[in-house]
């Protein structure tokens, strides 16, 4: 498959000023040492107050080898936003919009896990009050 180019914005979002500082030097220093990611540039936002919280944001240029690479990109960072730059077009193999199709759903059932888990502890804590 041919390369991927993506521009994508990642903001992080939260107090104090410093961990949202730390915390975007942090997620720059995972995209580069990432061995499926090739950074092509990046632009750190300057830390700035917002309604009492402080925020941030990276835009980054990424070329990925592969739609899967692309989706692990987007489950491990969660860009709020992403844009295909190139190609405009796609020819993918059907195996690997399967195995993307097949991440996908087990992330999902992961995540539904976690909350169906958190409303049965919420659940529990409330029936214990009331005795």
């Amino acid at each position: 498959m041919e390369t991927i180019r993506t521009k994508s914005i990642i903001e992080i979002v939260g107090k104090p000023e410093e961990h949202i500082t730390k915390t975007m030097n942090e997620v720059v220093k995972l995209i580069e040492s990432n061995k499926k990611i090739d950074l092509i540039s990046k632009n750190i936002a300057e830390t700035k107050e917002v309604k009492g919280l402080w925020s941030t944001f990276g835009e980054f240029e990424i070329d990925f080898s592969s739609f899967k690479d692309l989706g692990n990109f987007c489950f491990d960072f969660m860009p709020s936003s992403l844009e295909i730059i190139d190609p405009e077009k796609f020819n993918i193999d059907s195996k690997e919009i399967e195995e993307f199709t097949n991440d996908v759903m087990a992330k999902l059932h992961q995540y539904d896990m976690v909350v169906k888990q958190m409303i049965l502890q919420n659940k529990s804590k409330l029936i214990k009050k009331e005795d």
